[in-house]
């Protein structure tokens, strides 16, 4: 994983990174100190090519120095459209952009980051979806997969194996089930379950796959329409209720993880920069 440059980082990192941004315009002295004159290099050619302006510089915007591929990345203006849209401050967006995405949205194979969970296949499996449908036979159908496949279907969390493998998991999954499957997988840089595709107004999982594969703009329109669909998630980011909102969308280890004083740390530096106060 790249390392992220920030303000106050000093070294030949940062200096690399002067003589890359000078190489697009910028006039910075080669001094390895990322200073506020650095800090606004990054942010000015963050806003020329449309990525998220936070003046940090991680794989997105190094990538994006060296010439490579930007069309799947998250723009900046999908984050001010979505700041007007649920009227909240441009400077939340970011902070929660920063500190609830899982870095970037895909792998290096060019698939969409999921996690596979085999307690929620077995959960999916078990559930009754229409009228006629035994409930007792769909559970000793699940439990009975179970046995026989404990790593893909289980009533416990974990089996995890990370990165393209968990596309493995899916793989197989599928071929038990390719719905429940679906369900069963958490997408994107933002990590939305795919049981709640339909929910979210997306109008199928199919759907919903689909477009997690698309790009990380799609990705943050799940995570849009997640927050929408949960009132009180929507008031705590509206009114910067950090811990609420971390409780919220993280769950009860929310503070083991310091979730909600990363968010108010990250909410403070965008808003003290000046760049987001607007609900654009």
């Amino acid at each position: 994983m790249t390392e992220v440059l920030k303000h106050g980082d000093k070294g030949l990192a940062v200096r690399r990174l002067q003589q890359q941004l000078n190489a697009h315009g910028a006039q910075l002295a080669t001094d390895g100190d990322y200073g506020d004159e650095t800090e606004k290099a990054v942010r000015a050619y963050q806003a020329k090519i449309g990525l998220v302006v936070d003046g940090k510089v991680g794989e997105k915007t190094l990538s994006a120095l060296a010439g490579a591929d930007c069309s799947k990345l998250l723009r900046n203006a999908t984050l001010a459209a979505a700041a007007k849209r649920l009227g909240v401050e441009l400077a939340a967006i970011y902070a929660v952009n920063e500190v609830e995405s899982a870095g970037s949205g895909f792998l290096a194979t060019g698939k969409p980051k999921i996690l596979f969970e085999r307690h929620v296949m077995h959960q999916r499996l078990a559930l009754p979806r229409a009228e006629d449908d035994d409930q007792g036979a769909l559970r000793r159908h699940a439990d009975e997969l179970a046995a026989q496949f404990p790593a893909l279907v289980n009533t416990k969390p974990g089996g995890y194996i990370g990165g393209a493998a968990e596309h493995q998991r899916l793989a197989q999954a599928r071929m038990i089930d390719a719905l429940c499957a679906n369900e069963s997988a958490s997408w994107g840089a933002f990590q939305i379950m795919g049981y709640h595709a339909e929910r979210l107004g997306y109008a199928s999982v199919d759907e919903f796959v689909s477009l997690m594969g698309q790009d990380e703009n799609q990705q943050f329109e799940a995570f849009v329409r997640f927050i929408e669909a949960d009132p009180s998630l929507l008031k705590a980011l509206k009114g910067k209720k950090w811990a609420t909102f971390a409780k919220a969308y993280n769950g009860p280890a929310y503070a083991r993880n310091f979730y909600d004083v990363k968010l108010e740390r990250a909410y403070e530096l965008h808003a003290g920069c000046g760049c987001g106060k607007e609900a654009a």
